[in-house]
This record gives structure tokens, sequence and C-alpha cells, in this order.
């Protein structure tokens, strides 16, 4: 006999209660574990694939964490050395950005001259402020970063975990099942089928757009000669996961650098005073890579690797990210997404209930179903 729907809504109440208060205290602690179990979840498909092709599960995990384990590498050697040098040459030059942008608004709108204008004071406090700023978010956002890709628990523990995770990924899942109530089964089932689909398409195949979008930006724009173009590639292509967010960050930033960086000045060239045109041909093609970019994402990419059934609807996943990111912190951010997808389905689970029940259909929709 099954328990009392309230008796069984305080046993999910609580342990949903205790899972939250779990994540909220050990806080960081548990960082290299959710690391690892996310790296376990989108590798289980290709240590799938290699089982079907005659690999056994060890070896196939040996495998792919090999061919992992070189990608880091040759990251870390070609890549790394050339990100932090964008990154400390755009702090270093965010002075002369400032520089820049008060000299363009002034040039531009002659009216902000004027010593008494409130939109020069206003602009000038603005720019200030960023200016003051600048310096130090940026340093405490590579402090952090460096501190957690130095991080001997996220660089020793997460991969570790990930191997465990991934070798018995499987062993788990057939684990977990068995300890289902056995009248809730079959709807649990469907119910973590439907999540799993929700968030296979979404992390796995929107990771490989955001992968894909954020190299082919990042050497686009190096290609084209646009200063701090791999900062600005990868950050529009971290941010593609969020639709048109990645877009319009990236955009404006890498136009907004391209303005500034072949934007017409005068310049001191053996003691005269020499004018530079504006490169409007490089500034046209930062902004051509961004349609080339937004069309290959929406005809090609999405639509095969993502699918249009995800079910996340970017305001929800925006939520999602600002209230675990705020109660949790960092980890909380990595969990919104797999949480948002959950209670997603949840919600359209029970949205599909409450149709069909007499709440929503009353006596009259209730008699028609039984004389159907």
């Amino acid at each position: 006999m099954a328990l009392p729907v309230k008796q069984q809504a305080t046993y999910w109440g609580v342990a949903a209660a205790l899972f939250l208060v779990l994540m909220w205290s050990l806080g960081q602690v548990l960082l290299p574990f959710v690391v690892g179990g996310a790296i376990a979840y989108v590798l289980d498909p290709l240590a799938d694939r290699l089982e079907e092709r005659g690999f056994t599960r060890a070896w196939a995990t040996v495998v792919i964490f090999a061919f992992a384990v070189l990608f880091f590498l040759l990251a870390l050697v070609l890549v790394l050395p050339m990100l932090v040098g964008q990154v400390i040459a755009l702090v270093q030059a965010a002075p002369d950005l400032y520089e820049s942008v008060r000299d363009v608004l002034v040039e531009r709108f002659p009216t902000l001259i004027q010593e008494d204008s409130a939109a020069r004071q206003t602009i000038a406090d603005v720019l200030a402020s960023a200016r003051s700023q600048i310096g130090t978010v940026i340093s405490s956002v590579l402090s952090s970063a460096g501190a957690a890709i130095n991080s001997v628990v996220v660089l020793v523990i997460a991969p570790v975990v990930a191997f465990y995770l991934l070798l018995d990924w499987d062993r788990m899942i057939a684990a977990i099942d068995d300890l289902l109530p056995r009248d809730h089964a079959p709807v649990i089932r469907q119910l973590a089928s439907e999540i799993d689909r929700t968030l296979a398409s979404f992390v796995r195949g929107q990771g490989t757009v955001c992968l894909i979008l954020g190299v082919f930006y990042a050497i686009a724009l190096m290609s084209v000669g646009l200063n701090f173009g791999l900062i600005v590639g990868l950050v529009a292509g971290a941010l593609t996961f969020i639709p048109y967010v990645g877009a319009l960050v990236g955009g404006v930033l890498a136009i907004g650098l391209a303005l500034f960086q072949y934007w017409g000045h005068s310049a001191v060239v053996d003691g005269e005073t020499v004018r530079i045109a504006t490169d409007w041909l490089r500034i046209g093609l930062v902004a051509v890579i961004f349609a080339i970019g937004q069309v290959t994402e929406g005809n090609i990419l999405t639509p095969n690797l993502v699918g249009s059934s995800v079910g996340l609807h970017p305001v929800w996943l925006l939520f999602a990210l600002a209230a675990f990111g705020s109660v949790f912190g960092f980890v909380g951010m990595l969990v919104a997404v797999p949480v948002a997808a959950m209670i997603g389905v949840l919600v359209r689970y029970v949205a599909a209930q409450y149709r069909e029940g007499r709440l929503y259909k009353g006596l009259e929709g209730r008699a028609k179903d039984d004389e159907t």
C-alpha cells in the first residue's frame, strides 16, 4: 500500500531541503566534485560509443582521459600564455582607453566641451569611475580565476572524481534506479529521461556550440588584427549559451575596440602632425565576423547540435544563474542549469497533470471525460 500523498510530499520536501542546506554549508568543498560530475556526465556518451566499438569501460575511460590530458596540455602551452598576455595588456591599456573615450566624445559632441555642461560632468564622472574601478575589477577577476585554475584541489581532485564517476557511471545509474520507490518508479524514470534529454541538448550541444564559436571568433578577430581579439572571442563564445547575449556582448566589445583602434586620429610623426584615416575595412570585417557567427549558429550549429526543444528559456536561465549564484556562490552557478532543467521538466509535468485534473476541467469537463 502506497504512503499517503501528504506523507510522501513531506519526505521529498525534507530531502530537497537537506540537499539545499548541504550545498549551502559545504560551499567550495563541493566545487571539485560538481566539476568532476559535470565532466563525467558530458563524456559518458563518448564512453558508451567506445564500448559499442568493443572497448571495455575501463579502457574507454583511459582513452578519453588520455586525449583530454593531451588537449589540456596543448591549450596550456599554446593558448594560456597568449591569453594572459592579452589580459595584462588590456589592464595596462585601460587608462588609454579612458582617454580615447573622453577625446572621441568631446570631438564628436562639441557641446560637451562647455565646462558647465551637465552632460559633460556626468560622462566625466562615469568615465572616471570606470577608470578607477576597471583595474580593480579585472585584477579581482583574474586573481579569483587564477586561484580557481591553479588550485590543487580543483586541478587534481576534479579530474580524479571525473575519472572514477565516468568509470562507474552505468553502475551508479543502475544502483539509483534500484533505489527508486516502486510505486513511482515509472514516473520518475520518465521525468529523469526528459531531464536528461534537456541537459544533453543544452549542456553537451550548447557547450559544443560555445566552443566552436569561441574558437571561430578568437581566430577571426586576431586574424584581422584586433587588439585583445582572443579575450573578446572567448568571452563571446562562453556567453553564447544564453541566446543573443554572447553575440551582443562580444559584438559590442569587438566593434567598440575596433572603433578605438582603427578610427581616424592625429599622430606626431618626425615632429609633424599626421592625420591617420579611419580604417573602415577592418571595422566592417569585425562586424561581418559576428554576423557570420550568428548566421552559422542560428542555421547550422544550434539546429544540428542543440535541437529546437531544449525547454530552457533565456530569461529562466538568467534568473537561475543569478539566484543560485547569489545564494550558493560559484558552486550555485555550476548547478543552476541542471536544477533549472529539472524544475522546468517538473513544472511541465505538473501543468500537464493539472490540465487532466478536476480543478482545471471542473465537474462538467470530468463528466465528459467519463462519458468518452
